[in-house]
C-alpha cells in the first residue's frame, strides 16, 4: 500500500520534471532581452538581464543590436561602466558594459530602442566574459545550448485587459438573456 501512495505521489513530480525537459532552450537562454514581444514602430525600453552562475566574478557584458533596430538611449546602472559601439555613419551598433558582477547574483542593463515598422524578429547576440578570462557567446540559434536571445515584433491583436473585458461583457449578456427567458417562460402563477 505504501509504495502505491509513493508511486502516486511522484507521479506529478515525475511530470514536472519531463515537462521542463521539453521547453525549449530559449527559455533557458542566461542573457536575455525583455520584453519577449513588441509592437512595430514603438518605442521601447528594452532590458538585457544577465545572471552570473559561476564562481567567479562577470567583468564584461557586450550585446550587438539587431538591423532595423534604432537604439535612442541607455540607463546608468550603478557599478557598470558604458560604452557604446557605432557604426561609421555613428548609429548605435552595440554596447559594451564593463563592472563586477558576484557569482549569484544578476545584472539589468536596460536600453531605449524604436523598434523597425514592420513584423520582425529580433535576434540579441551578447557576450559575457567572467574574471578568469571566459568567454561565454548567447549567440547560438534557439536549440543550442547558448542561445540567443530574441524578441518578436508584430502588431498588436489587442491587449490581454481588452479581450478579457470582451469575454466579459458577452457573458453578462448571455446571462441577461437567459434570466431574460427565465422570466418569460415562468408559469404563470395566480392566486386561487
Amino acid at each position: 500500500m505504501r509504495k502505491l501512495e509513493s508511486a502516486q505521489r511522484a507521479k506529478p513530480f515525475t511530470a514536472a520534471l519531463i515537462a521542463l525537459s521539453l521547453l525549449p532552450a530559449s527559455l533557458h537562454a542566461h542573457a536575455v532581452v525583455h520584453p519577449r514581444t513588441s509592437t512595430p514602430g514603438a518605442y521601447e525600453r528594452y532590458v538585457l538581464r544577465v545572471p552570473n552562475e559561476k564562481k567567479v566574478a562577470t567583468t564584461r557584458v557586450e550585446i550587438h543590436f539587431p538591423a532595423g533596430l534604432r537604439v535612442t538611449s541607455f540607463e546608468d546602472v550603478p557599478g557598470w561602466q558604458l560604452e557604446v559601439l557605432t557604426d561609421s555613419a555613428q548609429a548605435i551598433v552595440g554596447a559594451v558594459w564593463t563592472g563586477i558582477l558576484a557569482p549569484q547574483r544578476f545584472v539589468e542593463l536596460p536600453f531605449v530602442a524604436a523598434n523597425p515598422k514592420t513584423d520582425a524578429k529580433l535576434v540579441w547576440p551578447a557576450y559575457q566574459t567572467y574574471a578568469d578570462g571566459e568567454r561565454v557567446t548567447w549567440d547560438g540559434p534557439e536549440d543550442s545550448k547558448t542561445p540567443a536571445s530574441s524578441t518578436d515584433i508584430h502588431a498588436a491583436t489587442g491587449s490581454a485587459s481588452a479581450r478579457v473585458a470582451l469575454t466579459m461583457a458577452a457573458v453578462a449578456v448571455l446571462l441577461s438573456l437567459v434570466s431574460l427567458g427565465l422570466v418569460l417562460r415562468r408559469p404563470d402563477v395566480r392566486a386561487t
